[in-house]
């Protein structure tokens, strides 16, 4: 951990049980804004799209929408979110829903200015690694889900179906410059996708405290999020309406966000982003899920001393050895009802080096992030041995 350090994270956020209200009276960046949702049609059903564009009338902004997003958000999204923006002469999006409208509606808001392919702009796998020329339109992320953190760091992942490529990318100005978590709009999310949700939040800061670009700021960010995770999950599985915990869950991803706007991912997520490379309809979190045990196994000797830390922090007080935090996350994966959770589910073959091969050609810049370096051989070696 290098005690040096550079901390930047525009984004406001308001926290907290009823905060969707203040969408009312908050500045908002332009006057016409296009809402990025998910094909599910959950936003409509549940009300909260109703709610939100009446909010933002009484803010003197109009809105159109576009409701296309894939749990996987692909770059056919892409294209067409910033075709509508663009059509419909949109000055900012928004992003209501999961990680996965929020991604999209970033990745759009890149597009809607800029010329050119969106995967021109990517590093990683075919991407031509380009710099964006002009400055996005500003984001604002409403997220009714706690997992990904997308809310207060600048990351969007989008699929390239055709190449299984699942690749990450941001930039300064793709920060949202309004965030709003609103712990009561996440009551209705269904338990597995609450502990879905709950451990990709949870591996956002276990990556951010072994990567090896930690600072002393993401550290302090990391190990509340993973407490809170702890503590709070498994109750939020259980019980949906339980606001305390609800509360607490979206604290703990809020604050995975900021560890990765302060740290980084490392090759967990690179590894799990092969995985629904090839099988887009894998929950990214399920993914990660069914790696966890194999990968903090096989990393437990190469940063023991973070790895005691990150056990007492998800709730194993007297943690002494490496392995504990492993113990105290497969505890966790078996109080929220995941821990049955198998590959083979889910289509996925036992090509293992193919895996481990898109791993490193997509997300190779992950790896650098590591305690320790990673072969060819050891990441399939991953796979191998969470395989079920």
């Amino acid at each position: 951990m290098s005690m040096e350090f550079t901390y930047y994270m525009p984004a406001k956020i308001l926290f907290g049980k009823g905060a969707l209200d203040k969408l009312a009276e908050t500045s908002l960046p332009g006057h016409k804004a296009l809402i990025v949702i998910s094909a599910g049609g959950s936003m409509k059903r549940m009300g909260y799209l109703d709610r939100v564009q009446g909010l933002l009338k009484q803010n003197g902004v109009e809105s159109t929408v576009y409701a296309g997003i894939k749990p996987n958000p692909t770059l056919e999204n892409v294209r067409d979110g910033a075709a509508m923006a663009r059509e419909q002469g949109c000055d900012f999006v928004i992003g209501l829903g999961g990680g996965s409208s929020i991604d999209a509606a970033k990745s759009i808001a890149v597009m809607a200015v800029n010329e050119g392919d969106y995967w021109d702009y990517l590093s990683g796998g075919s991407g031509k690694g380009q710099p964006v020329p002009n400055k996005p339109l500003p984001i604002v992320a409403i997220t009714t889900t706690a997992g990904t953190g997308t809310e207060a760091d600048p990351w969007t992942v989008v699929t390239k179906e055709d190449t299984h490529e699942k690749i990450g990318f941001g930039n300064e100005d793709t920060f949202p410059t309004l965030s709003i978590v609103d712990p009561d709009l996440m009551e209705s999310v269904p338990p597995h996708l609450t502990a879905y949700q709950g451990f990709d939040a949870l591996f956002h800061s276990t990556e951010g405290y072994l990567a090896n670009i930690a600072t002393p700021i993401s550290d302090v960010f990391a190990l509340k999020s993973i407490e809170l995770i702890g503590k709070s999950l498994a109750k939020a599985v259980k019980d949906g309406s339980d606001e305390e915990a609800r509360a607490d869950v979206a604290l703990a991803n809020t604050l995975s966000g900021l560890v990765e706007s302060t740290s980084s991912c490392i090759s967990e997520h690179s590894l799990e982003h092969a995985l629904s490379g090839f099988h887009p309809e894998l929950p990214h979190g399920a993914g990660l899920i069914m790696i966890s045990e194999a990968y903090y196994s096989f990393f437990a000797d190469k940063a023991p001393r973070r790895m005691v830390d990150m056990a007492r922090a998800l709730g194993k007080e007297d943690a002494d050895k490496p392995m504990d935090f492993v113990d105290a996350l497969v505890k966790l994966q078996e109080d929220c009802g995941v821990r049955d959770l198998k590959m083979s589910d889910f289509g996925i073959d036992r090509d293992f080096t193919k895996y481990a091969q898109n791993a490193m050609d997509t997300m190779g810049g992950l790896f650098e992030f590591d305690p320790y370096h990673l072969s060819l051989e050891e990441a399939a070696s991953i796979y191998e041995k969470a395989y079920k």
